[in-house]
């Protein structure tokens, strides 16, 4: 009990001890807390790009000319146009007015949107000479006027594509004086509005296997135009489900029981009330991952009659009595000759993934040159995102790819602006290869930009994440991808095997460089991999192995009886995808090689930087390099070395690289500017 007892107290007296010791400190703390004064941590303050950027090297209107190619000062016309109609604009932070479509609408409103935006700039008198103006400089405007409407939305862009590019380039360049005098007018002046109906739901790329059919009845001088099964129904037609009055509608053309193969008609879908017209079946195609502004729809004839001369003749015709005419007697020549004009699309849309790649990476670069993240050692400031070599090498070889791209992509344009009949292949091929690489180089750019920008590139406000929506479908319409890569190889195969039969020299598609003796290469452990004339003779050597490999291995299948769309198609695709890139990397590098070689003073050293950024993360991306022994291992290794130090030279004039795209900030994201302050709470 004794024992107990003294326990007890024993243990009393220690937490008398402890509760005193606490007190004591509560006490000595709360008398130093009341002399000390409370300091704030710093905030975070925005510091613009440019107080992390080199001035004055690099001339940024000398190469914004560069970038766009043409009709600057119009372009920066359209922007203010936009930029000052309210119509256009998105919202306000501050001072800054930001335009853009609000993503965040119905669909139904972003079409309505889309069709006054379009009333208001016909009426502005930006569409005046569109079809009905054939010069040059005309047609270069019109071209500068898409670009800036496209960056603005990609729905306004496709929405006038259709009716301008599809619905009137067709019934120019398919149709004769007869079907100008009854229709350019018109479809200029947005009173006529046009379609273009030639994807089904059974056949996309496939343009020969449609399956709408257009009968000729000669007793009522009339094409019977009819959907004769669910797979023939035609799909995601532009316009269609809400606006249209009339379309192209492509079909196979029966003559006395004789299918004349594909064939393109106009005919009236709507009359002046917006109903639809007898005999045509119209069902709204609804909500898409993007492009919500453009009322797709798809479309069903039901027996729907249309005269004789509403048939697209430039090519071949139907007499009134019935008889089939054409000037060109061989079906395939007539269906090449028939879908040459239509090229129009694909030039416009590889344009277009150039430029919003452009967007995301002014975006992005310019976020990275203001936003910081970690401290390498403490008390020091943290670090600029763009000064992380791993930063730099996600978004600087993209800026590369991008101005090499770019400065393709305005050759294009001027080849087709200024074309002749005998252009029409290098037209097709290039267009082709062109819209396949830059359209997948811009979702992929999207993408890069997207994480690199963190959270904030979630935020539709800023643009990234929701144009990888929106021009997602750039990859399949007017060609899926893949299947223009094929065409590419094919056109390839052809030229070669025929100048070998011929016993001629290659003539045309940049294939010259075959007819001489194979580049050597050095193996000096010396040399620099910066050398242009190392990558030009190493991109010659690529093309011009795979094309002998490719060439070989067609001629053996072939020799024994596979088809020659077998023998390429089926059982060496993946030979012929490694020469179509090689062929698209090839042609774009001697374009930009003929830019650089124009260029004066740092402009010159800068996009002597590019040219070989671009070139050796191409040989670090693409295997072919090493599997056929291009390159060695030990120059792989070498390469990764040289990109991580082109990148750090490059990064100090990022800024006015991606200044030079000319967008004003209003066309940007919140985040290529104050984000901190967009995102003030008096700015909620």
């Amino acid at each position: 009990m004794d024992a107990m007892e003294s326990t007890r107290k024993r243990g009393g007296s220690a937490a008398w001890r402890r509760t005193s010791v606490l007190a004591n400190h509560l006490s000595a703390q709360t008398h130093e807390d009341a002399t000390l004064s409370l300091e704030r941590i710093p905030c975070l303050a925005y510091n613009p790009p440019e107080t992390a950027s080199v001035k004055g090297l690099i001339d940024v209107v000398a190469m914004r000319q560069l970038m766009d190619g043409h009709d600057v000062d119009l372009r920066d016309e359209v922007y203010n146009l936009m930029a000052n109609e309210k119509l256009f604009q998105l919202k306000k932070v501050g001072g800054q007015v930001y335009v853009g479509p609000d993503y965040n609408e119905p669909f139904q409103l972003q079409r309505y949107h889309t069709m006054q935006r379009i009333y208001f700039l016909r009426d502005k008198g930006l569409f005046k000479g569109e079809l009905t103006d054939d010069s040059f400089e005309r047609a270069f405007r019109k071209l500068a006027i898409h670009d800036c409407l496209a960056i603005f939305d990609h729905s306004l862009g496709i929405k006038l594509g259709v009716h301008f590019q599809l619905w009137g380039g067709a019934v120019k360049y398919l149709g004769t004086q007869r079907h100008h005098d009854r229709w350019l007018q018109d479809t200029e002046d947005y009173v006529v509005k046009g379609c273009f109906a030639m994807t089904e739901l059974g056949h996309g790329s496939n343009v020969r296997g449609i399956e709408t059919v257009a009968t000729y009845d000669p007793s009522t001088k009339e094409f019977i135009i009819c959907t004769p099964c669910e797979s023939a129904q035609k799909y995601w037609i532009g316009g269609a489900a809400e606006h249209a009055t009339h379309v192209v509608v492509f079909s196979q053309l029966h003559i006395n029981g004789k299918n004349e193969g594909v064939h393109a008609f106009i005919a009236q879908i709507r009359d002046e009330q917006g109903r639809n017209c007898s005999g045509v079946r119209i069902v709204d195609c609804g909500h898409k991952i993007g492009l919500n502004g453009v009322d797709n729809g798809r479309i069903w004839f039901d027996n729907v009659r249309v005269p004789q001369e509403n048939l697209l003749n430039s090519v071949s015709d139907v007499t009134p009595e019935g008889h089939y005419v054409s000037s060109i007697s061989d079906p395939d020549h007539r269906f090449g000759a028939f879908l040459a004009p239509l090229t129009a699309g694909r030039v416009t849309i590889s344009v277009s993934g150039i430029y919003q790649s452009k967007l995301g990476l002014a975006t992005a670069i310019r976020y990275a040159l203001t936003r910081r993240a970690f401290s390498l050692s403490p008390n020091e400031p943290e670090v600029l995102l763009l000064d992380y070599p791993s930063h730099q090498r996600r978004l600087l070889p993209l800026l590369a790819k991008t101005y090499v791209m770019s400065c393709a992509a305005n050759d294009l344009k001027k080849i087709y602006v200024k074309r002749t009949p005998s252009d029409s292949k290098i037209i097709h091929v290039l267009s082709s290869s062109y819209k396949a690489m830059f359209t997948w180089h811009n979702i992929r750019t999207l993408q890069e930009c997207r994480e690199a920008c963190g959270g904030q590139g979630l935020k539709t406000d800023n643009k990234i994440g929701q144009l990888k929506a929106e021009f997602d479908v750039q990859l399949t319409f007017e060609g899926d991808n893949n299947v223009l890569m094929q065409q590419v190889s094919k056109a390839l195969i052809a030229e070669y095997l025929t100048s070998k039969k011929k016993g001629k020299p290659l003539k045309g598609l940049g294939l010259e460089h075959i007819n001489g003796p194979p580049p050597v290469l050095s193996s000096d452990a010396g040399f620099s991999l910066r050398d242009k004339n190392f990558q030009i003779a190493l991109f010659h050597l690529r093309e011009r192995d795979l094309l002998q490999r490719l060439a070989q291995r067609v001629t053996q299948l072939t020799s024994k009886g596979s088809s020659t769309t077998d023998a390429l198609v089926l059982q060496s695709h993946q030979l012929a995808e490694d020469l179509g890139w090689a062929f698209t990397e090839r042609a774009i590098l001697e374009i930009f090689l003929s830019v650089e070689k124009e260029a004066a003073g740092p402009n010159k050293d800068i996009l002597a930087l590019l040219r070989s950024l671009f070139v050796l993360v191409l040989l670090d991306e693409e295997p072919v390099f090493l599997r056929y022994e291009y390159l060695s291992p030990q120059q792989s290794r070498a390469i990764q070395e040289e990109i991580s130090k082109l990148c750090s030279e490059i990064r100090p004039y990022s800024l006015a690289l991606v200044d030079s795209f000319g967008f004003p900030s209003s066309f940007l994201g919140p985040i290529a500017s104050d984000w901190i302050e967009a995102n003030s709470w008096k700015n909620v």
